[in-house]
């Protein structure tokens, strides 16, 4: 496919052309959803009578008291999609067709087919819908979001408010953008124009290849929208199609970004990396010898620079596979050999009470006690549990939480707050603390820094 004319300074000199080719492959979705409530469902506002009705103290109280049945109530929604197969292959958003009791699609020519919903996941916010259409579909090129650079030109095609086929442009403003709203977050932020109903419409390079999938708004904000890079998308859509959802690969550890206080406090030369806070019993990271402190710096031949990095190459990585681990350990590089498994189910964290803080590190601590570590799932006398943060103490600057619990006071494991205060009082002059602590079934590394 051609790319778009260029003017002289290197800017488009018109999409017309480009959007004239894009516009068939982009197709409009609409879902019904059917939600049930329970209510008394013959009275308004005022009672079934009216608030001046001679009848309404005895009927209102009368329908009041009758039993409640539920009723259906049926909502409908708009996204966009794009057409991937000739046979009815349609990519959107996993919130553009979650719950639909109903999905109709719309294509360009104005054709109405109703489709299936054959594969979703919540965790990228992709799904993949199914029609079937009567003859060939256009089908939109996928392209490689890796190789976009921020200042590309971009175009987005959609329904935004329902109007069909608009074409919007911009620039690509930032990638690798963490909004919270996942654990993959690596979104491609871009000013061209999007709005509610875009959902799931595809973003266009110049040469007319999808290099995203519009995903989300900041409501308040002009000029902010992102998109799912599309090579995030290319690994799980065969999964979506073969079976419905995705299968993920799994490390077993949890990680944590390094902040120049943390590097300072582990003696790194720089924040490069995963830091590894917690190794899973069992799990494929601790079969291969990965441990708490290590910094993961490279994953099956690829770099991470950060910790946002790492969950999507092991979360894309097929499960058996053995693929190298590069980590940095006691300032030293090692290469480990990790055989991927099978991602398990989520855990929830816990809170905990509240008490006074004190001292200059701004925390409080108890010992841990059989029936609160049965309750945080540890064993008593492991670690120290914190009943109370200072507002504004360096504890609380490092994100400590009333409820964890600390294991570790400057690499060293402690079991009782004795041990736990002797090991602050080594170094009395101290700036720096360095804890590792357990949050729910996690754990984490924390620098706490005197101003």
């Amino acid at each position: 496919m051609a790319p778009a004319a260029t003017g002289p300074s290197g800017a488009p000199a018109s999409f017309a052309d480009l959007a004239d080719r894009l516009a068939p492959s982009v197709v409009n979705i609409r879902v019904t959803k059917v939600e049930r409530v329970t209510g008394p469902g013959l009275m308004g506002p005022e009672g079934e009578f009216g608030q001046d009705s001679p009848f309404g103290p005895f009927f209102d109280r009368f329908f009041r008291e009758m039993p409640r049945s539920p009723r259906e109530f049926r909502q409908q929604a708009a996204g966009s999609g794009f057409i991937i197969s000739k046979d009815g292959l349609i990519v959107t958003n996993n919130h553009v067709v979650e719950g639909a009791k109903e999905v109709t699609v719309t294509l360009a020519s104005k054709e109405e087919y109703p489709a299936k919903v054959i594969g979703r996941d919540p965790k990228t916010d992709i799904a993949l819908v199914k029609i079937k259409p009567m003859g060939t579909l256009p089908v939109a090129a996928l392209g490689d979001s890796d190789r976009l650079r921020v200042g590309d030109w971009v175009v987005a095609v959609g329904n935004p408010f329902g109007l069909n086929n608009t074409v919007t442009a911009g620039i690509v403003s930032a990638k690798g953008r963490v909004i919270g709203a996942g654990p993959y977050d690596d979104f491609i932020q871009t000013d061209a124009s999007i709005n509610p109903g875009n959902s799931g419409g595809p973003l266009f390079n110049l040469q007319g290849e999808v290099v995203g999938i519009n995903t989300a708004i900041i409501p308040n904000g002009q000029g902010i929208g992102f998109a799912v890079p599309v090579n995030l998308a290319k690994g799980l859509l065969p999964q979506l199609e073969a079976k419905g959802e995705v299968t993920r690969g799994y490390l077993g550890v949890n990680i944590q970004a390094l902040t120049p206080e943390l590097a300072k406090s582990l003696n790194l030369k720089d924040k490069k990396g995963a830091l590894v806070a917690d190794v899973t019993k069992g799990s494929p990271a601790e079969a291969a010898g990965i441990k708490r402190g290590d910094v993961i710096i490279g994953f099956d031949g690829k770099e991470i620079a950060e910790m946002h990095s790492l969950p999507p190459l092991v979360a894309a990585t097929s499960i058996g596979k053995e693929v190298p681990v590069t980590i940095l350990r006691n300032g030293a590089d090692q290469i480990l050999r990790v055989t991927v498994g099978r991602m398990p189910g989520e855990r929830a964290e816990m809170p905990g009470p509240a008490e006074p803080a004190q001292g200059k590190w701004g925390l409080a601590l108890r010992d841990l006690d059989a029936r609160t570590a049965e309750r945080l799932g540890l064993t008593s006398g492991e670690g120290v549990v914190v009943v109370a943060v200072q507002p504004g103490s360096p504890a609380d600057r490092a994100g400590i939480r009333t409820g964890d619990v600390i294991l570790e006071v400057n690499r060293t494991k402690v079991t009782s707050v004795k041990e736990a205060q002797a090991e602050t009082q080594k170094e009395p002059n101290a700036q720096s603390l360095l804890l590792l602590f357990r949050r729910g079934d996690a754990s984490q590394f924390a620098a706490l820094e005197l101003k």
